[in-house]
């Protein structure tokens, strides 16, 4: 392939060779150094190939050899240039394009995030602009540590940020903490959550009052939801449950309130802390869900407008239009950047948007539509659990059609977290007073 390359950079022909003496020019030719390759004979003549300095040095030898040589084809960059070397407008535009490239690759053009589950990339890139991070910009204004430092600062629930530069994107990857995940999973279920950034807010102002205050903030872990504990592991405080006890929706699982007691085994005081601990029980959960019998399923007419267009450091073109006397129809966008190569990417971007009509005709669920329905539904409901870190152990949930529904419920057993916070009790220590007769004060 190299040598191919070389050949074409310096250019190469194709000759015919005839005369009685073609033979002779060959032996010539070799005797001399002269490389050619592709030699076949034709007719009488012989074909071949050879790079511009031979085709000079074969001239004095087809003279000697009274042979004739003819040019059938020629290659290269070299008659690349000489065949339109009076088309100037090419040329600049062929260097204005290579200048274009050259400026484009010293910009960033795209920012990708990856491993981002919690925070969506809007939300990561309006961040990023605020830090003056944003496409167009230049690479050598772009502080990968810095990025790095800043994500970290205002996300406390990622834990592991990087951030490269690969041809004009920039990507950044995220670990975001798994366990702010199943917090909210358990929160989800009772109470309303506020989001992860506010929470850490309450919890560190908790723990300068609690600080201003000379002692930790006391916390219980109370039941969520009535169940069977199964497993219980206490970080935190004084358990106040063990595996296989039944408890009830508030009942206190983890004290966060410790006795002090004394060699008489009397409480001389208490000891307040945060209660921790990771306790998991069998519960129930009640499922219901419904559907119509019947339903509007779209019917394209196969009517459809397009509008391709193109965007260009953020001003678009398109031609066409999208409007139409269309009483039901979708509208779809398929975009997609420019690049060269794997990751240089470049400002511009090709799209096209279109219009499909459709009507909307009355249809009945079949009784196997219904099930096929109902089931999808119920198990991507399961899932939502599980990615919540819900064990599913079992169910009991069965399929009922009416006269203009159908409807799902039953029982789900599952295995779950079932803690949830509650500020402890706060108790007033009593002293007993004894009199002290010698002096006749207290003592």
């Amino acid at each position: 392939m190299i040598r191919s390359l070389l050949r074409y950079l310096k250019g190469y022909v194709k000759i015919r060779v005839e005369g009685r003496s073609a033979e002779r020019f060959l032996n010539m030719c070799g005797f001399h150094q002269i490389y050619i390759w592709g030699l076949s004979p034709v007719e009488n003549a012989y074909e071949m190939y050879l790079d511009i300095p031979g085709l000079k040095r074969i001239r004095p030898i087809a003279r000697k050899t009274h042979t004739r040589i003819r040019i059938l084809e020629r290659h290269g960059f070299t008659f690349f240039l000489l065949h339109y070397r009076k088309r100037k407008l090419f040329f600049i535009g062929l260097l204005l394009c290579i200048v274009l490239l050259k400026t484009y690759s010293l910009f960033i053009w795209d920012i990708h995030f990856e491993g981002n589950r919690k925070w969506p990339d809007e939300t990561l890139l309006e961040f990023l602009d605020t830090q003056g991070v944003a496409p167009s910009m230049l690479k050598s204004n772009v502080d990968c540590p810095g990025i790095v430092k800043a994500i970290r600062g205002e996300y406390n629930d990622i834990v592991w940020v990087s951030a490269s530069i690969e041809g004009s994107l920039l990507e950044i990857r995220v670990k975001e903490n798994e366990d702010t995940f199943q917090d909210d999973a358990v929160q989800s279920d009772g109470a309303q959550s506020d989001n992860a950034q506010d929470e850490s807010e309450q919890k560190s102002s908790s723990r300068q009052d609690s600080e201003v205050s000379g002692q930790n903030k006391a916390v219980d872990l109370v039941a969520a939801d009535d169940g069977i504990i199964t497993d219980i592991v206490t970080r935190t405080g004084v358990p106040q449950v063990h595996k296989g006890d039944e408890v009830k929706a508030g009942d206190i699982l983890v004290l966060g309130r410790v006795d002090i007691l004394n060699d008489s085994g009397e409480v001389t005081g208490y000891e307040y802390r945060h209660s921790d601990a990771d306790i998991y029980a069998d519960t129930e959960m009640e499922y219901t869900d419904s559907i119509p019998l019947t339903y509007d399923e779209k019917v394209y007419t196969g009517k459809s407008r397009y509008q391709p267009y193109a965007r260009i450091f953020g001003w678009t073109v398109s031609v066409g239009t999208l409007k139409a006397d269309f009483e039901y129809s979708d509208t779809s966008t398929d975009e997609s950047r420019l690049k060269l190569g794997e990751n240089f990417y470049l400002p511009i971007s090709l799209g096209m948007r279109s219009r499909r009509e459709y009507t909307l005709e009355e249809r009945t669920y079949t009784r196997e539509e219904i099930q096929q329905e109902l089931s999808a539904r119920f198990a991507h409901f399961c899932s939502e659990l599980e990615e919540k870190g819900i064990q599913i152990r079992g169910n009991s949930v069965k399929i009922h059609i009416g006269s203009d529904s159908a409807t799902v419920s039953g029982t789900l057993y599952l295995n779950q977290k079932i803690t949830r916070e509650a500020d402890t009790e706060i108790l007033a220590i009593e002293r007993k007073e004894k009199l002290d007769e010698s002096v006749g004060t207290d003592n």
